[in-house]
This record gives structure tokens, sequence and C-alpha cells, in this order.
């Protein structure tokens, strides 16, 4: 009989061998994993990077240009990159943050196991490597120094080199470094630079909605990015907001206000709240010129001397006084036509193809018809919503809503269309015409507002420093200027009368200077500069003499050889640039001094040092006096009289006493100029064509510049007190009228230039006349660049 013993001693037996078994598996297993680590460490921890790039972190900063104020309005570089000290980043971008990428960063070492436990249950019913499972210590790891791959030899150095960084830096030190570095789409690297481009605000000011959609960029910038993507961006947002509220980051009445909040995108260009984009681009080819590619990747800041309220005034006033005289002279028709699919899907496809090739300009957003009769016509702009327009909306563009219209608007006509402030549809079209206006300091020729076009695009031509045109009567106070000197006055008589220059050989034409309302006869300076007399200035310069006046002008930094030494100089019929003419009419705003205009105020690095900063010069203290404080006094007195009862009297309307200025008209109304001051602030505007051509033969500057020049002043000089010259001793006002004292009535006063026999002159004052025949052949040649 076997014992019960006997029987379980096999039993036993076996399960000691199993157990002996498991613990040799598990000692295996144990040295294996021994050598494994033995195997990372030795081998692949000595591969690891140094981790210099992330304690010195030396990023690619774009240029960024600044007004005085600093509002940003520019920036230049591959990478669009705002760095932000963590303490700076809000509360509620981290929490954004942490909840969709990392929630536990604040309790792992660098490598989060449960999570990776979750991804590896992931990865193994998805057939292959679905999640990550990466800390943001090992995105950090990966931005920095590893590729993107999903490799386990990959994920083995991230979590090693995640390790060697939770040893070398704080928890809120590697979230900054994460928040700096993180690729979040249209070239925006943080959340600093993305909060720009996609919020066009400062990161500080983001809000719990756009925090959420900016945090679920990370994970796939291109298929989350709300202008590409909205709907897809909205999705990831409200998936975001969801988990910080699972995560007690928010509570429910934020998490659902934030879900129904609007998302406002801006568009592309319009991250920055000034248009400064032709300063913006003169800056970047300051810093080029100097620092080469460089300037680009070195996170140079540039503060210019533009002040940010007048930069917008003044890009407003060109941008309306542009489209005001457009839509003077009627609408043109659509600017392009498309044939429309009768599939929904395929329309809104062919729609959008179509208005790639018309892009917005700021307020202009081009739209495709749908429909369209004489009382109504629905379009599709951009972002795909319908807009009707009806009413008065449609006035503008009534003829070409006519069935006998040569360019009608159909279904599938490219228009234009605008909001008016109460927010009506209506339709418009880009101006042919451009517009300038610049704006300087005249007591040290700071640049304080420019516009070189009516484009927002600051590549284009910039025509306040590149235009050479001519610039009309605004000439005409510095042929003044140099008479003063000659002992003409404002009280001088003038001879406004017909004035024929023969022609020097018989194949030439004679040359008749006109105006366009009646010769007076003789009328004095004054009065002749105020209705902007031709014939008054062309005497008063025959008098003094061309070339005494080319070589006076370039006191005022004109150019000498672009503004040759004949007759017609005294119509403006030279070249300048509208910078040049604002810093000339800064000598008469001044006192008599010459500063140079200057848009740089100070370069600073990355780390905030100064590198240069400018040292104008100043009027009363360093600058250069070129014209006598008598001079700048009188033509500041002549200058107002245009400005109050001349044909500068549309300044009028911003009710001040201190105002004096100049319009423009050049022949043909090929050119619209008006250029002003105030004590404190010199502007100049012009309108015209790019390939020179007739604005009209009813504009004038008064209708043309005059009207921006007002927006701008009214705006830039709210709240700036009457200014009122202090009177030059050697200057003596008699009967009313203003003399040198070494000029008075009998001691060297010119009286009369050109009176005919039996005008009106004191016979014991001196007088000059018209030119003598001898004068006649060099003046000739003005007949082929200048004629009526």
């Amino acid at each position: 009989m076997v014992s019960v013993q006997n029987k379980k001693n096999p039993l036993r037996a076996a399960r000691g061998s199993i157990l002996l078994f498991l613990l040799g598996l598990l000692a295996a297993l144990a040295v294996l994993a021994v050598l494994g680590v033995a195997y990372v460490v030795l081998l692949m921890g000595p591969k690891l990077p140094d981790l210099d790039a992330l304690t010195n972190f030396q990023p690619k900063v774009p240029l960024r240009v600044y007004t005085e104020d600093h509002v940003l309005i520019g920036e230049f570089g591959e990478e669009r990159r705002s760095l932000v000290k963590f303490q700076d980043i809000p509360d509620v971008m981290k929490k954004a943050v942490l909840a969709i990428e990392d929630y536990r960063f604040y309790q792992h070492g660098g490598v989060d196991f449960m999570g990776i436990a979750r991804a590896g249950v992931a990865d193994v019913m998805h057939g292959g490597a679905a999640q990550g499972a990466s800390t943001i210590t090992m995105q950090v790891a990966r931005n920095f120094f590893l590729s993107r791959d999903k490799t386990y030899s990959r994920k083995i150095y991230e979590m090693l080199l995640a390790y060697k960084i939770e040893a070398a830096l704080s928890k809120d030190q590697i979230l900054e470094l994460y928040m700096n570095q993180i690729f979040l789409g249209q070239r925006a690297y943080g959340f600093a630079s993305a909060a720009r481009v996609y919020f066009g605000k400062d990161l500080k000011d983001i809000s719990l909605p756009e925090a959420a959609m900016l945090a679920g960029l990370p994970k796939a910038p291109s298929a989350y990015n709300p202008v590409v993507n909205p709907k897809r961006a909205k999705i990831r947002q409200e998936y975001i907001l969801k988990r910080m509220y699972e995560l007690q980051y928010i509570t429910k009445d934020q998490y659902d206000e934030a879900v129904k909040a609007p998302i406002h995108v801006v568009e592309s260009g319009g991250q920055f709240a000034v248009h400064g984009e032709y300063i913006a681009e003169m800056v970047r080819q300051t810093l080029y010129g100097q620092y080469k590619e460089d300037a680009y990747t070195k996170g140079f800041s540039v503060t210019t001397t533009v002040n940010s309220v007048d930069q917008t005034a003044a890009y407003k006033a060109v941008r309306s006084g542009v489209m005001d005289y457009d839509r003077r002279h009627g609408y043109r028709g659509p600017e392009g036509t498309m044939e429309l699919p009768l599939d929904a899907d395929a329309q809104q496809d062919a729609i959008d193809d179509t208005l790639n090739q018309h892009p917005d300009n700021d307020e202009l957003l081009a739209a495709v018809v749908i429909s369209a009769n004489a009382k109504e016509v629905v379009a599709v702009p951009s972002d795909g919503e319908r807009v009707t327009i009806t009413g008065d909306g449609l006035k503008f563009a009534a003829n070409s809503l006519k069935a006998s219209a040569k360019n009608p608007i159909r279904a599938g006509s490219v228009i234009r269309i605008t909001q008016d402030a109460k927010g009506n549809w209506q339709i418009s079209q880009m101006p042919q015409v451009e517009g300038a206006l610049i704006a300087l300091a005249p007591d040290n020729g700071a640049i304080k507002a420019l516009v070189g076009g009516f484009e927002a695009d600051g590549s284009k031509f910039n025509h306040v420093t590149q235009a050479w045109r001519q610039p009309g009567s605004t000439f005409k106070p510095f042929i003044y200027s140099a008479a003063l000197e000659k002992g003409v006055g404002p009280a001088t008589l003038v001879n406004d009368a017909s004035f024929t220059l023969p022609p020097a050989t018989p194949d030439q034409e004679a040359w008749s200077p006109k105006d366009d309302d009646q010769p007076e006869g003789p009328i004095t300076l004054r009065r002749g500069l105020q209705k902007s007399k031709n014939l008054v200035a062309v005497r008063t310069l025959n008098f003094i003499g061309p070339v005494y006046a080319q070589q006076y002008i370039t006191r005022f930094g004109f150019d000498a050889a672009k503004n040759p030494a004949y007759l017609p100089m005294a119509l403006g019929a030279g070249a300048v640039t509208p910078l040049q003419l604002a810093n000339g009419y800064a000598v008469f705003a001044n006192g008599g001094f010459r500063v140079n205009p200057w848009l740089i105020s100070e370069v600073r690095d990355a780390r905030g040092n100064v590198l240069s900063k400018a040292k104008p010069v100043v009027a009363s203290k360093d600058a250069p006096r070129v014209i006598d404080a008598r001079n700048a006094y009188v033509m500041d007195s002549l200058l107002q009289t245009v400005a109050q009862r001349g044909t500068g009297a549309g300044s009028n309307v911003l009710g001040r006493s201190d105002l004096a200025g100049k319009t423009g008209t050049t022949n043909d109304a090929v050119d619209g100029w008006f250029a002003g001051y105030q004590h404190t602030l010199v502007a100049v505007t012009w309108l015209g064509y790019d390939q020179p051509k007739s604005l009209g033969s009813r504009e004038f500057g008064a209708q043309l510049a005059l009207p921006l020049w007002v927006s701008f002043m009214g705006k830039a000089l709210q709240g700036v007190p009457q200014y009122q010259m202090t009177q030059p001793d050697n200057l003596l006002t008699i009967d009313g009228e203003l003399y040198f004292d070494n000029m008075t009535p009998g001691n060297g006063f010119v009286a009369g230039i050109d009176l005919g026999a039996g005008d009106a002159a004191d016979p014991d004052q001196p007088t000059a006349s018209a030119p003598t025949a001898d004068e006649i052949s060099d003046k000739q040649k003005v007949i082929d660049m200048f004629k009526n």
C-alpha cells in the first residue's frame, strides 16, 4: 500500500522545480535588465549631448520694429519668435498646455511611466506606435536635440535626456523652454509669437478660449491651424477646454462660456495693431545694410521715432483720401470674372481659387458675385459667408448693374466690397491713384508718421522717399524766401498780368505762364502767394535771378540738379520727394534751422544692450541756421495767410490760428499737394498716378491733398496748444505789414516788380522790369519741359 506522503512528494517536487525555474527566469530577466541598463548607461549615455543648448538658449530671434511708444509694427525673419519669461506667461496658458500635453508634469521626474503604460496599451490595440507618451521634458529633449522619428532607440534617448534635463533645470525652467521653443505653425515658434500671429495680441492679453486653441497646436500645427483649418481647430480647442474642466483648472461656467465664445483670427499681415509697413521696410533695409543676414536672426529690437497714434491717423487719412478721389471718378467695373460651377462644393473651391488671385486689401475685401440685379447683389468673400448688398450700397456701381453696361456685374464677377460705419455692405473698388503722407518734428527732424502709398504692403514703391515729382506751387515759398533777401517784401507790388517769353529760335515756341483765374494787375506779394498766382511767382523769380534762386534752395535740402535755373522753377517744375519737401518746410516752422530727417531712435540686441542711439541736431541748439530768423518769421506769416484766407483755407475747419501751408497742383493736374505745419509738426500730403497723367481738369491740391492733411493734423494736434512765433527785433511792422529793418520803404525795399506805365507805385522806390532780349535764349530751354 502506497502512503499518502509518498503520493505528495512528486507533486511537491514538481512545484519546487517550477518555483526554481521561475526564480531562475526572474534572475535571468534581472540580469538582462541590469545588462540593458548598463548598455544604455555605458554605451548610450556618453552619446547624450551636452545641455549647453538649453542652459545657454540662443534661438533665432527675428528683427522687430517698434514705434516710439513701443507698439510692434514689423517683424523680419524666417522664424517668428518672441521670448517670454516664465513669470510673464499667463496662468491660463500654462494650464491649457499642461492639460493637453502633460498634466502630471510637476509630479513625474521627466518620464511618466503611467503615461508610457497607457500609451503601450494603445499601441497594442492599434497594432503600432499610435501614442508617444512623451512628457513635456521629453518633448524639450526631442525639440532641441533629437529627430521626431517614432523609433524605440530615439525614445530611449529621449528618456535619458529627460532625466538629464530634470537634473539640470527646474520644472519652471523646463516649461519656459518648451513654451518658447515649440513650433506652432505660420513660422511661429513659442506661444508668445503664436498669440501675435494668430490673434494679433500679446500673450499677456490672451483669453481662455484663445489659450485653449493655441494649446492644441503642438500636436499637429498644420492640422489644427485656426487659419487653415478653423473647424478642426475648434474641435481640438473644445477637447482641451473639457480636459481643463475635468482637471478642475477651470469652472463649469468658465468652460461653458469659453466653448461658446467666437474666435477672431487675424489675417495674414494683420498681426500688427498699427499699419507701419513702409516704416518697417525702411528699418529692415537699414539693418540689413549693416548686419546682412544676422539682422534676421540675432533678435535686434529697433525703436523708431514714429508715434503710433499719428501713424494710425496718417494711414487712415491716406486711405480715405485716395478712396474719396476714386469714388469721385466713378466705378470702372469688376476686376475679374470666373465661371461658377453648379455643384455647391465645386463652386466654393472655384471661388477660393479665384479669390487667392485677388487678395483682400485691408478693408477692401475681394468677393465673387453669386447673383446680381439692379436691386440686390449677393457675393461671397474669402471667409465663405454670403453677403447681400442692397440700397445705398449699390449706388456707386449702379451703372454696372444695368443690362446695357459694357462691363457689367454678373454672376461670377470679382468685385470689392467694404462695410460702412454702421456695418452695411457696399460695392467699392481698388483705386488706381496713389497717395502719400510724411510728418516730422521740425525741431529735430524726427519722423512721426509715414505712409508711402495706398497699399498696406510696405515692400511696394515708397512714394515718400523714392518718388521724384514736380512740387508745383508748394515750391513757391522757397522762391519768395530767396526774394526777401533781395529787398522784396510782402508789400511789394508785382504785376499780375500776361507774360510771354519769346522764342530764341524759329523752331521754338513762345511760353506764356497761365493762372486759373483772371489777372488782377499789380498786387502785393502776400496776395500773390495767398491766391497762388503763377504770374507773380514767375516775375519775382525773374527779378532775383534763377541761378541765385537755384543755389538758395539748397539751403532747404533740395537738389540743385533736379531744379534747373529756369523761370518755371517758380512754378515747381523741378523734382523733389515728399520727404525733401517736408524737411524744407521744417525750416520755416522752426525759425530758420536745417534739421535732418531720421527714423531709427535706438537699436538693441537680444539681451537688451544698446547697440546704437540717435543723436540728431536740434533747432536753436546745434542745428545749422540756413535762413535768418526774420526771413522765417515773414514766411510763416505769409503761409498763415494762405492757410487762413487763401488756397489752403480748407484748414480752417480745424479751428486753429497757428497753421501755415501751401497747396500745389502741377501742370495738367498731374500731382496734387499740400505742405503745411504747426510749430510742433510738419506734414506733406500728395496724390498722383505712378505713371503720370492728369488727375482731372477740376482737381486741385485744395481738393486732392488738403483733405488728407486736415484729417491727419486734426488727430495729431489734439491737445497741442496754440503757438505764436516771436517776432525778431530786426523786423518792423509798418502800416500793418512786415519789413526787414534794413529794407524799409525808401531804404532798400523793392516797391514794385514789372509795373507798367500808369500802374500805381511809389516813384521814389526801386522797381524791376521784365526780362530783356539778352536773357531770353538761356531761359527758352524750359519750353520743352514745361508747357501749358
